[in-house]
Parts: C-alpha cells; sequence; structure tokens
C-alpha cells in the first residue's frame, strides 16, 4: 500500500472499525496486523481450511512420482500461495539442487512472493491474481508438446489446464492439498457473524465466499443480514458471485493481496463503526 495511506497525519484511518477476516487461519496473521496498526479490530473467521494431502491418498503415489519426475516437466504452474509452500516441500524432499530448463509461474503476486522467498524466481504476470492474466504470458502461448505441471488444491479451476492443453501442452495436475470448510457451530456464527456489528468483510476467493454463504443459510440468518455489509472481494468472477446472493454493497480489489483489500477499506472512507456504503 502507498505510503500516503499510513502517513502520520492520519496514523489510524481505519480507527473504530471491525473487519471480519476470511483468510484461512494460518494464513490471516499479516493481514490482521495490519489491520490493528490502521486502528481497525480484525474479527477472524477462517472460511477456508487447507489439509495437505495425506500418504493414505489414492493419488499420493501419482503426486510422489510427479515430483520425482520433475525434470521431465518444461513449466511448473503454482495457482496459490499454499500450492507453492507445499509444493517446495514436495521439491525440496527429492531435490537438492532445483532442476534446469523449467519455467517457473506463478499465479498472483502473493504466491510469487512465497516462491521468491523459499528461492524459487517465478513469472507471474501482473495486475489480477487470476489464470486469466497468467495466460496471458508469452511463455504460455507456444506450447504445442510440452509437459507442463500445475501445482494446485484438489478441486480446483479447470481454465488453466484446459487452455493449456487447448494450446497442445500435456499437462499434469499435482493435487498437493484439499480445501474443507472450517466447522462452527451455531453459537459461534451467531456470535462471530451476526452479533460482532462488522464494518466489513474481506473475502478473498469465491469458495471463500460460497462457504460463508452455506455456513449461515442453515443457522437462520442467511444472507439476508449480511446484505447491508460492504463485503470486499478479488475479483469480478466474486462480485458477480455475491450479487447473486443478493449482497448489495460489493466492492472490488485489484486483487486477493493484503494491499489491496486494505486499499478498498481506506477507500471506503467511513466514520467509526460503520463503512460509507
Amino acid at each position: 500500500m502507498s505510503q500516503s495511506r499510513g502517513s502520520a497525519g492520519q496514523a489510524q484511518p481505519l480507527a473504530g472499525q471491525r473487519i471480519l477476516v476470511t483468510r484461512p487461519a494460518h494464513q490471516a496473521d499479516p493481514l490482521c496486523r495490519r489491520l490493528q496498526q490502521l486502528g481497525a479490530e480484525p474479527i477472524r473467521f477462517p472460511l477456508l481450511k487447507i489439509a495437505e494431502t495425506d500418504p493414505s491418498a489414492p493419488h499420493y503415489p501419482l503426486l510422489k512420482q510427479q515430483f520425482l519426475d520433475l525434470d521431465n516437466y518444461q513449466a511448473v504452474i503454482f495457482v496459490s500461495a499454499n500450492a507453492a509452500r507445499l509444493g517446495y516441500d514436495w521439491i525440496d524432499q527429492y531435490w537438492p539442487q532445483l532442476p534446469i530448463r523449467i519455467d517457473w509461474l506463478a499465479v498472483g503476486s502473493a504466491t510469487a512472493d512465497c516462491l521468491s522467498k523459499l528461492g524459487i524466481q517465478p513469472s507471474s504476470g501482473d495486475g489480477r491474481m487470476d489464470s486469466e492474466t497468467l495466460l496471458q504470458l508469452p511463455q504460455l502461448q507456444q506450447v504445442q508438446g510440452q509437459r507442463i505441471l500445475i501445482c494446485r488444491g484438489s478441486g480446483g479451476r479447470e481454465l488453466l489446464a484446459e487452455t493449456l492443453r487447448g494450446r497442445g501442452a500435456q499437462v499434469d495436475l499435482a493435487e498437493l492439498y484439499r480445501r474443507e470448510i472450517p466447522e462452527y457451530d451455531a453459537t459461534e456464527i451467531e456470535s462471530i457473524i451476526y452479533k460482532s456489528s462488522a464494518s466489513a468483510m474481506l473475502v478473498s476467493s469465491g469458495e471463500a465466499l460460497s462457504n460463508l454463504i452455506n455456513l449461515t443459510q442453515p443457522h437462520g440468518g442467511g444472507v439476508g443480514q449480511l446484505a447491508e455489509t460492504p463485503l470486499v472481494v478479488p475479483s469480478q468472477r466474486v462480485a458477480e458471485l455475491a450479487k447473486q446472493n443478493k449482497f448489495n454493497h460489493i466492492r472490488v480489489a485489484a486483487n486477493a493481496t493484503d494491499d489491496a483489500m486494505i486499499d478498498v477499506l481506506m477507500d471506503l472512507g467511513a466514520t467509526p463503526g460503520k463503512m460509507e456504503q
């Protein structure tokens, strides 16, 4: 976020705001710290739980073989920071040195940053953190006959794999984790969602938004009680899902990074306790 957003004259521009943070528990700390520095109170309500692929999973032997054969791929794509983190663990297990002549690619800056910290320098594309942006990279235009490994969670979007196959590539999927919906009882949902008086909600994926909808509807509140709370989402695709489910105050961030989400909160302006709608 730009320096002017946190200038000395406006040290706590989000003072009085209560922000619902829905990132997975292990990924929420940096965003929550940023919000606190800006004066807001983060309310943690993870909408996704990341479960690493277990050795008992039917596809575990295939996953192992894919990383043993890593040097047979011309490109390896990581679709998320979780895929980067877990994929690196597999690579580190079997490759003391990175295999050469592989194009490393990442969906979004957060994934690219994670890989960079682990010693892999990927290409990621600019702008939005999505498959569409990555598919515009020059190195993915002429892939006829290439072998490409996509590191992702189970049940992810198929656009990336389908498009690359359409361009003539042989695409394999390394499904490193599964995304689960966290378990909450009715009391937790009531206290965190309906009684917290959140000023805004930050939701970083379509799957997380779907989980929010599924968690609230069985408890009688439904989206109706959330419809008037500003909802910050990372893309127009997720915004369309929110519109279909009757959210009335949707703001689209540049992407799903902490900076982009906070920029939208700042742009919302606000008097303490209630964000401008």
